[in-house]
């Protein structure tokens, strides 16, 4: 079984800023849980890389810092990046 988007983000924000999992909720903003703007930085660069992804420049989603939105932005992305590989070539 594949662990849930949400799993993985959790994983890797708790692995940067070693935070307890159970402090992971869907309202919990980076910036409560300790992360700094240079992890924060850091962890979305790893999110990129984990799920071969690019978050746009200027991403609503990623403007409150929350954990839940994070997760709304890469199903976003990852949505982004299916409906352009299911697009035919010109």
């Amino acid at each position: 079984m594949t662990p849930s988007i949400e799993s993985q983000i959790h994983s890797i924000v708790a692995k940067h800023g070693e935070i307890d999992p159970a402090r992971l909720t869907p309202d919990a903003k980076l910036q409560d849980l300790g992360v700094d703007s240079l992890e924060a930085i850091e962890i979305l660069f790893d999110i990129e890389e984990h799920f071969d992804i690019t978050f746009p420049q200027r991403d609503p989603n990623l403007d409150d810092g929350s954990l839940g939105k994070l997760v709304q932005a890469v199903e976003d992305a990852l949505a982004a990046k299916a409906a352009s590989a299911a697009q035919p070539a010109h």
